[in-house]
């Protein structure tokens, strides 16, 4: 009996159509390979060669210049080229005064602001928050108002979280302005209070600490606002920022002196040591719309008892120089500084420079040319001359001040006016100064 092929399907293949088949005959080799047979069959070659005659000549008539169109030619021109110029110089994208492409609008930063219910805190608010940027406000009210920010309730780019930063805060921001720490004599100079003392030593020194921390942890851009008190008494004037400063460390303004030497120490380290990215500011005496009015500065102590009737005080022989800057020059020169490339320090001032006598002189003929002025002793470790040197703001950030002092008081003495004489709950509240 003969083999039989078992197919892999396992049936057996039919002896019907194996004996039905005939003998076995190879089948004629083919003289064109398969596709060549396919593009022969049914004039298909014909075919081709007509398509491929008519796309060259519908291109090379399209690619013409004489026969396209000015709305054909421009919009090959803008499909060609314009995109790979954005890609290749994204800042090119737009020329002077042309209108921002939608979806190239400048996009608003997450910001955080320590202290932004005191005084200069809040008008730094005022301007973030009329650029676009999402404002969280921080503070303690332990000298800042909410009536300075309330104007932004209802907002929701803004928010306001009562919290002294001597205690850890978790937020997700791109940029922190730590203006937190109580700036005026009166809180820092209370030796019947050893609690402001505290407050201050551990606000510039732990709040400062943990704004660092918050800045490493989200890579957030931090600014800290020093002060001019940094350099004490000056043996240098004016003064510039490579200057030590001549600071009494056991005296009754050290707790904020060497509080904000510590801040700009602790600043630095975290910038050198966890890439940080920091600004600092030295901030000079600084006046304008929403200072307490009872905070101990010469600029409200004037124009607070000018106001009513009172004598104004001098402390010394009033020769000792200050230098006043408006606030908002201020708060331009802090943003420019956190937006800028630069570290610093940075003097921020006025270098307009006035003694004692001669700014009560202006207060006078700003309010009452018959007010009266008084003498008494000066105060201890008092700076006998303070100016500050702003070159390097000029060069580096294209900063300086615009608003001179007989401008910019009569600003300041309406709004005392107003909440002296029309909100007499508003005098006695208390501080707006969270920063200096």
């Amino acid at each position: 009996m003969g083999s039989e092929l078992i197919f892999r399907g396992g049936a057996a293949e039919p002896e019907a159509e194996s004996s039905s088949a005939g003998p076995y005959s190879p089948k004629p080799s083919k003289p064109w390979p398969g596709p060549v047979r396919y593009l022969l069959r049914e004039q298909r070659l014909l075919f081709v060669l007509i398509g491929m005659a008519i796309a060259t000549l519908f291109f090379t008539f399209a690619s013409s210049p004489s026969s396209s169109s000015p709305s054909t030619a421009a919009a090959i021109a803008t499909l060609a080229v314009v995109p790979r110029t954005i890609t290749a110089h994204p800042e090119r994208r737009l020329s002077v005064g042309a209108k921002i492409p939608l979806g190239l609008k400048r996009k608003g930063l997450r910001i955080v602001v320590t202290g932004g219910a005191g005084f200069v805190g809040s008008h730094l608010v005022d301007r973030l928050m009329a650029r676009g940027d999402s404002v969280i406000v921080v503070d303690n009210f332990f000298t800042g108002r909410k009536e300075n920010v309330m104007h932004h309730f209802g907002n929701p780019n803004f928010e306001l979280i009562r919290h002294d930063v001597v205690e850890p805060l978790l937020l997700e921001v791109d940029q922190i302005y730590h203006l937190a720490c109580p700036a005026s004599p009166v809180h820092y100079k209370k030796e019947k209070c050893e609690s402001l003392t505290d407050v201050e030593h551990k606000t510039n020194v732990v709040g400062t600490l943990n704004m660092l921390g918050l800045a490493k942890r989200v890579g957030a851009r931090f600014l800290l606002t020093s002060t001019s008190e940094v350099y004490g008494d000056p043996l240098q004037h004016p003064q510039v920022e490579t200057y030590w400063g001549n600071v009494n460390p056991i005296g009754v303004r050290s707790c904020y002196d060497e509080g904000k030497r510590t801040a700009e120490t602790l600043t630095m380290d975290y910038h050198r040591g966890a890439k940080v990215q920091v600004r600092i500011a030295r901030i000079f005496n600084t006046y304008g719309p929403r200072m307490c009015i009872d905070d101990g500065r010469v600029v409200s102590n004037f124009v607070a008892q000018a106001l009513r009737k009172e004598p104004m005080t001098v402390y010394g022989d009033g020769k000792q120089t200050r230098s006043f800057q408006y606030v908002s020059d201020l708060v331009e020169g802090l943003i420019r500084l956190m937006e800028g490339e630069h570290i610093g320090p940075f003097n921020l001032g006025n270098p307009g420079e006035f003694t004692m006598l001669e700014l009560a002189k202006v207060v006078q003929e700003t309010i009452d040319p018959n007010a009266k002025i008084v003498f008494q002793e000066n105060t201890q470790d008092d700076p006998h001359k303070r100016k500050p040197d702003i070159s390097k703001a000029k060069e580096q950030l294209g900063w300086e001040p615009k608003i001179p002092l007989r401008k910019g008081l009569p600003l300041m003495v309406s709004d005392f006016r107003k909440r002296i004489f029309g909100d007499q709950s508003t005098t006695t509240s208390g501080g707006s100064t969270s920063s200096t």
